[in-house]
């Protein structure tokens, strides 16, 4: 019998403390960092900020991580400079041949084709229309144009400068130039063909060097 009672004021003092819960205040939190963040929460109050407000705009002069000036602008001017004057600083060898070929099936192909022939998955569903191939005569395809595009995006084409870096915009403009040449039938851009086109390069300016000398 006492047993029972027992149990019975139990019950009814947990009852009680039930009833009489707050719904519109927190209760006792175990392990409360679990809850309260110790950093500061994006777009939170907090008095410490000029206008208790967290998200305010960087220092004048700040940068991105990792961010690098482009001084091509995006106008048609800016692109036909970017064609002309603009030049891969990357080396040819495979492994930036590679990772070229990598970015290029995550990012381009949908829509310009695994073969650059503009037969990517939403050409031929349908979804965008018009995609030339990358050999198209009309076209003049050059190493900084296909940079510049990547950095502004071109007609429906957008910009994919916030999703990829610099080097591996490089890395993506070596695959659509050996697209290019593949299509077109040319030679493809190789770590042996680099090679010989830079001793090639050595030797004509070592031999004007050396004319140069003979007539003064």
């Amino acid at each position: 019998m006492k047993g029972i009672l027992n149990i019975g004021f139990a019950l009814m003092v947990s009852i009680g403390i039930l009833s009489c819960s707050d719904t519109a205040n927190r209760n006792y939190q175990f392990m409360p960092n679990m809850y309260e963040p110790v950093g500061y929460e994006t777009y939170g109050a907090y008095e410490i900020f000029s206008g208790e407000q967290e998200a305010m705009l960087p220092v004048e002069g700040t940068i991105p991580r990792g961010w690098w000036p482009y001084d091509y602008e995006n106008t048609t001017e800016g692109l036909n400079l970017a064609k002309t004057d603009l030049k891969n600083p990357l080396d040819v060898t495979d492994k930036n041949l590679s990772e070229g070929k990598k970015l290029y099936g995550i990012y381009c192909a949908i829509c310009h084709g695994e073969k650059g022939d503009g037969q990517g998955i939403l050409m031929t569903r349908e979804k965008i229309l018009g995609i030339p191939s990358y050999d198209d005569p009309g076209r003049i395809i050059t190493e900084g144009g296909i940079y510049h595009v990547q950095m502004y995006g071109l007609n429906s084409m957008g910009s994919y400068a916030s999703q990829t870096n610099e080097l591996e915009r490089w890395q993506i403009v070596l695959h659509v130039m050996n697209l290019k040449a593949t299509l077109a039938g040319t030679p493809l851009l190789t770590p042996q063909v680099a090679a010989t086109v830079v001793e090639a390069a050595v030797e004509i300016i070592e031999s004007e060097e050396s004319t140069s000398e003979e007539q003064h």
